[in-house]
């Protein structure tokens, strides 16, 4: 089954009996179900409250299910959301044409409640799959700044617990750092470019066109962690990688990796690693066998 978070489903439908009866369906399964009556409205729906998954009829007036796939297909946000078509139509074409526009699977009506839930439930628990993926690409650092029990550490910290990413930090990439979510890339890059610059919130949302309220909405539920997380676990990668392989003091590391103040930088890098950052550079040194000139 998929994670126990209710899931958000938007159902475009121009004919209200069928709308309605798909909704009452969904609802009665625990979905949270919510609906649009054409294409137009449906879109601005998708905007507001970014469902987990969409179901559209293809035949609707002024803007069909072709084009709202196009549309929301073409928009960072709403790019990768899975998207299931309803058609009387059953054709080989239309569904040819339904798959290269994107669509993630096609019904054909009138549909059982069955074959409705089932299609549901496979799209949902693919993207569960993808997202368990990506997190665990996250390790070492997928619980920064609050974790103290990363995986694949051999240091016991000051609370007792294993905590030291070994040399791979070394050679961490921003690939590595990043989940592959599409609709994302773009905040991902600012972050990546200006992480070591003084940047909030704020300009995160400016630099995408997002308002701020939004954003934290969109990265909390694609990931989980909010944007601030985001930047402190880039930063906390950065510093990493100075500490091991460079003898900057921990002054110019923290202004390095966009810290004003070296008090903040020393506060959040413990609440990471559970150790000061000079302790944390000698344990990474004597971890990987490398000499450095003082």
């Amino acid at each position: 089954m998929v994670e126990e978070t209710m899931k958000r489903i938007l159902v475009i439908e121009n004919k209200t009996s069928t709308r309605k009866f798909f909704l009452k369906e969904l609802k009665a399964k625990g979905f949270d179900a919510i609906g649009a009556k054409n294409g137009q409205i449906g879109i601005e729906r998708v905007k507001q409250e970014l469902p987990d998954l969409i179901i559209s009829e293809i035949a609707m007036p002024s803007l069909d299910g072709y084009s709202v796939l196009t549309k929301l297909r073409q928009m960072g946000a709403t790019s990768v959301i899975p998207f299931i078509f309803l058609s009387e139509k059953a054709t080989q074409a239309d569904i040819r044409k339904g798959m290269k526009l994107g669509a993630d699977d096609y019904l054909t009506k009138p549909c059982t409640v069955k074959e409705l839930l089932e299609a549901v439930i496979a799209q949902l628990e693919k993207q569960a799959v993808i997202k368990k993926w990506y997190v665990t690409q996250l390790q070492p650092f997928a619980e920064l700044p609050e974790a103290e029990n990363a995986p694949g550490s051999n240091v016991k910290t000051q609370q007792g617990s294993e905590r030291l990413p070994d040399k791979t930090v070394k050679s961490t990439t921003v690939k590595s750092i990043f989940p592959p979510v599409p609709q994302l890339n773009d905040i991902f890059d600012f972050i990546e470019t200006h992480y070591h610059q003084l940047i909030s919130l704020d300009d995160v949302a400016h630099s995408v066109g997002y308002s701020p309220a939004y954003l934290t909405d969109l990265v909390r539920r694609k990931t989980g962690h909010s944007v601030h997380r985001w930047i402190t676990k880039r930063r906390m990668v950065a510093a990493c990688s100075l500490l091991l392989e460079t003898d900057k003091s921990i002054d110019c590391i923290a202004e390095a990796v966009g810290y004003r103040n070296s008090w903040c930088f020393f506060r959040l890098f413990r609440k990471s690693f559970g150790m000061t950052p000079g302790v944390w550079r000698s344990e990474a040194r004597n971890s990987v066998g490398k000499t450095y000139n003082i």
